[in-house]
């Protein structure tokens, strides 16, 4: 069973899920999607798995979303993929791809719905937030 990270590891998001997915018990392979990133088909083939739109998938947050003008509604959806494999940073993070699907995930506890595994045991996140109890079941905010 493959399952792959398409990772920044200075964003605390790709951060948590890769730490949720070790914590399945499972050894990711893990894409630095910054240095490395997705061929146009292959990104196609993501979005289209996940289910969004190119838009959904761009960090619109990035100063070269805003240099390039990308809010302007006459780029087309193969002209903002080239922009994101041209410029990974524009790409939003991280992406996961397991056996069981495809997901954008924000927050990272989305990866938890394409895991093959359980949970082994707790898990918290970076700032704290608990998200698996001691079983290894998740945590549902009331």
């Amino acid at each position: 069973m493959t399952i792959t990270i398409y990772h920044n590891p200075k964003c605390g998001t790709s951060r948590n899920t890769l730490a949720l997915i070790r914590n399945s018990g499972a050894e990711p392979e893990i894409i630095s999607y910054l240095s490395n990133p997705p061929s146009q088909q292959t990104l196609r083939e993501m979005i289209s798995a996940m289910g969004l739109s190119v838009r959904e998938v761009m960090r619109q947050k990035e100063s070269v979303f805003e240099e390039l003008q990308l809010a302007d509604a006459k780029w087309s959806d193969d002209a903002l993929i080239d922009f994101m494999v041209e410029h990974p940073i524009l790409m939003n993070r991280p992406i996961v791809v397991t056996p069981l699907g495809v997901r954008l995930c924000r927050p990272s506890e989305l990866v938890l719905d394409i895991l093959p595994s359980q949970q082994l045991g707790a898990f918290t996140k970076e700032d704290g937030e608990a998200v698996i109890d001691a079983n290894g079941k998740r945590i549902t905010s009331t």
